[in-house]
Formats: structure tokens, C-alpha cells, sequence
């Protein structure tokens, strides 16, 4: 390939990659999200089902495996193939399922909600996404796979209590454990295999780059926020389900809150979104979302019993959620170094991940012993905190990632090509890896002169 060949459009083997891998990684989080809005209830019919710290562990236990399990998996996919770690992934994921869809009581949830966490398939995903995609088309195929991970969450909040009333939570989790099969027949029969497979500096975790991830406080303060983030919102899934109930809407009417509040609250945070990134005004809007969504947090607790203050709170906190879920990925790309962009992301992931079961597991036990109030204050002390953070990190440049295929060379030439594509207008960082045949370059679109970079790049092919 050439160093300056930038078709416009993806491939039709890119478009198929994509596609199908985005169709995977959505199945598998569709089979995470569509149990949160109820599994509370389902989980007052089990024996063991009245202890809400247990509760809450059965709720968030897929986080802390998924959390373990994740960077390894990407490891071993380096390895044995991504394929192979995907295929072993989704059958445990689909045996968690059905462990969970036949339990006698919440300990045996709490099993099968470990083993889908085992199922840890993100990291292989996004490396074989990397295998079958030019470096130009790369981040199209990321954005199409987050985009569909967002999608599923929003299909999941208002199909999970219709779901519910027609085959029950043992129901949905029969479904998942079926979608997942059904991923497996999608990398078989639809993803291609990749005829070279390597390790990607923007997609997958290096040993070598946790100390410069680890050690940046900015980054740091982004891993806190993710944490938190999911923390509260697993927290919340604990008490919502039954405050609506208590509050006078039926388990199988729960969708009509959903429906308006999740669809409100993609259609506000968008104009958030655009003035951010147009008018380079990213940490305002996103200590705002912080902010709003602590107000959102708090007037759930002191709302839980009239349906329009809940509905008003819950509108406020998705729309704050929405826009912080969607920022954060963003932040840090422009905040990593341009080649630890994949370690960065994957500790961010796994981060998330451990929110998700400290959150539960804490709600749960914070709502058993001290009731709904200690679930409202716990929640408020991690954002507060996280509002403290994000209102005196630094503000990130309007900057954005571009990717370069190169040709062979030596270390000496890309440490060389390296300084000379550093050195023109609009280049905040450039790295080029060999050993990759890539330039990483973080870029200011506004002076930014994408044609020197392509004579620089012909001239040294």
C-alpha cells in the first residue's frame, strides 16, 4: 500500500468487517444492558433475593471478571488468534447465561453473572477490527462499534421491561445466552479472516506504555470519572425499578418511562456534543454534564415518590450520562500520547468495568443496611468528587488522531520520519513504528496541512 493512498470510501471487505464485528460486540452488551432495568424486581422472587447487598453482587459481578479478564484476553488473542479468544469469549458468556436463567436462588445468578463476565471479548474485537482495517479507515470502524454499543444500551433501558412481562429476567437470559450463539455464527460465517495479524499501538494494551497511561494525571482523572460514572449508574439500577413501581407504574408499564426519557435525552446532549468539539469548548460542557448529572442523582433520591419528578430527574441524569458516555472516549484520545492511545483505552475499559461492580455490589449493601438515602449519598460523594476533578484538569487541545500507512524502514529512519512530521504546522505529536509500518500523528485540524504530511510520507516510501 501506498504511504499516500487515502481512498475515500472503506472497502467491501472493511464495510463487512465493521459491520459484523459491530453486530458482535453490540449482541454481547445487549445481553449485559437489557437485565439492568429488571433484574431488582425479578431478584425479590428468589431465595436470598431479600438481601439487597446479594442482590447487588448478582447485579455487578460480570464487571469484576470483565475487568480481569479483558486486557489478558487481548494478550492471548496476539497469540492464539483473535477468532479462537472471541469464539471461547462468547461460549462462556453464553454458558453464564444459562446458568443464570436456571438458578434456584440469588448465589447461583451471582455464578452465572461471574462466568458471562469471563467472556471478556472487547480487547480481541477491537484488535481484529485493527487486523482488517487500513489505518485511514480504522477509526470509522471504532466509531461504528461504539455507536453500537450505545444504540444497544438505549434498546436495551425500553425493551427490558416488555421483555419482562413476556418470557421473564429467566426468559432474557435464555435470549442472551441464544444471541451470543448467534455472534459466534456471525465471526464464523460474515467476518473475514485477516491475512495479516499484528499488534495495533491504537487499539490494543502494551506492557510497555502502563507506566506512561498510569502516570498521567490527566488520564487519571478520566478513569475516575468512567468508574464513577458506572458506579452510580448500577448503584441506581438498584432502587429506580422499585420506586417506579412504589410510585404507582406497573413492572410491564415501566417502558413508558424509558421510551420518552432515553430517546429526550439522545435528542439534548447532541447540541452539547457539536458546540463542544466545534467551539473547542470540551471541558466546559463536560463539567456541566458532571454537574448535571450529580443534580439528576440527587433529585432521583428526593423524587422517588411522584412518576413526573422521577421522569423529570431521570431526563436530566440520561441526558448528563448520555453526553458524559460519549465525551469521555473522545478525551481520551486527545489526552493519551499518540502511541499508548490503545493502553489507554483499555485501562479506561476496565475501569469502567470495575465501576460497574464496586457500584452494585456498594449500592447494594449501602441499601440493605442503611436504606435509599445511603444508596443517594454514596453516589453523590463519588460525583462530587469527580466533579472537584474534572473541574481543575486541564483543558484539552482541539486536537484529533490521523493515521498513516509507511513503508518498511528501519528503527533509525522512523525515529527520524518521526521528528520531521513533528516539526510541521499543526502537528501537536507524531510517532511513526516500524514495527507497525504506521505514523500516529495528533493533529490541529484548523492548522493543519494534511498535504506536507503526504510529500513527507511519499518522499521517505
Amino acid at each position: 500500500m501506498s504511504a499516500i493512498s487515502t481512498p475515500e470510501k472503506m472497502s467491501p471487505v472493511e464495510m463487512r468487517a465493521s459491520i459484523g464485528l459491530a453486530g458482535v460486540y453490540g449482541l454481547r452488551m445487549f445481553g449485559l444492558f437489557i437485565i439492568l432495568p429488571v433484574f431488582a424486581l425479578f431478584a425479590e422472587d428468589l431465595p436470598g433475593g431479600d438481601n439487597f447487598t446479594l442482590v447487588g453482587i448478582a447485579l455487578g459481578a460480570y464487571g469484576l471478571t470483565q475487568a480481569i479478564f479483558q486486557i489478558p484476553f487481548g494478550w492471548i488473542s496476539d497469540r492464539l488468534g483473535r477468532k479462537p479468544v472471541i469464539y471461547m469469549g462468547l461460549v462462556l458468556f453464553a454458558i453464564g447465561s444459562f446458568m443464570a436463567a436456571t438458578a434456584i436462588d440469588i448465589y447461583w445468578v451471582i455464578a452465572g453473572r461471574v462466568i458471562q463476565g469471563t467472556g471478556a471479548i472487547s480487547a480481541a474485537v477491537m484488535a481484529l477490527a485493527a487486523d482488517l482495517t487500513r489505518e485511514e479507515h480504522r477509526t470509522k470502524a471504532m466509531a461504528m462499534i461504539g455507536m453500537t454499543i450505545g444504540a444497544m444500551f438505549l434498546l436495551s433501558m425500553m425493551l427490558a421491561p416488555l421483555l419482562n412481562q413476556w418470557i421473564g429476567v429467566p426468559g432474557i437470559f435464555i435470549m442472551t445466552g441464544l444471541l451470543a450463539i448467534a455472534a459466534i455464527v456471525v465471526v464464523n460465517r460474515i467476518i473475514p479472516d485477516p491475512i495479516i495479524s499484528r499488534f495495533h499501538s491504537d487499539a490494543e494494551v502494551s506492557t510497555g506504555r502502563f507506566s506512561s497511561v498510569l502516570s498521567n494525571p490527566e488520564l487519571l482523572r478520566l478513569n475516575y470519572g468512567i468508574f464513577a460514572l458506572h458506579a452510580v449508574l448500577m448503584a441506581l439500577w438498584l432502587i429506580v425499578p422499585l420506586s417506579l413501581r412504589d410510585a404507582g407504574l406497573a413492572a410491564a408499564q415501566h417502558w413508558q418511562m424509558y421510551l420518552p426519557v432515553m430517546v429526550l435525552s439522545v435528542i439534548l446532549m447532541v447540541p452539547a456534543i457539536i458546540y463542544g468539539e466545534k467551539k473547542a469548548k470540551l471541558k466546559p460542557v463536560f463539567v456541566a454534564a458532571v454537574a448535571l448529572l450529580l443534580v439528576g442523582q440527587i433529585l432521583l433520591a428526593v423524587t422517588q415518590q411522584s412518576l413526573w419528578g422521577m421522569a423529570g430527574a431521570l431526563l436530566i441524569f440520561f441526558t448528563a450520562f448520555n453526553l458524559l458516555e460519549a465525551s469521555l472516549p473522545s478525551l481520551i484520545s486527545k489526552i493519551a500520547p499518540v502511541g499508548a492511545k490503545g493502553t489507554a483505552i483499555g485501562v479506561y475499559s476496565s475501569t469502567q468495568f470495575l465501576g460497574a461492580f464496586v457500584g452494585a455490589s456498594a449500592g447494594g449493601y449501602f441499601f440493605q443496611h442503611y436504606g435509599i438515602y445511603a444508596i443517594a449519598a454514596f453516589c453523590a460523594l463519588l460525583l462530587l468528587v469527580w466533579l472537584y476533578l474534572a473541574a481543575t484538569m486541564k483543558a484539552p487541545a482541539a486536537v484529533r488522531s490521523k493515521m498513516y500507512h509507511v513503508e518498511e524502514m528501519d528503527a533509525n529512519r522512523a525515529s527520524g520520519l518521526s521528528r520531521e512530521l513533528a516539526s510541521l504546522p499543526g502537528v501537536y505529536e507524531a510517532l511513526v513504528l516500524a514495527n507497525e509500518q504506521v505514523a500516529y500523528l495528533k493533529v490541529d485540524l484548523k492548522g493543519f496541512d494534511e498535504e506536507k504530511v503526504v510529500q513527507l510520507l511519499k518522499g521517505n516510501a
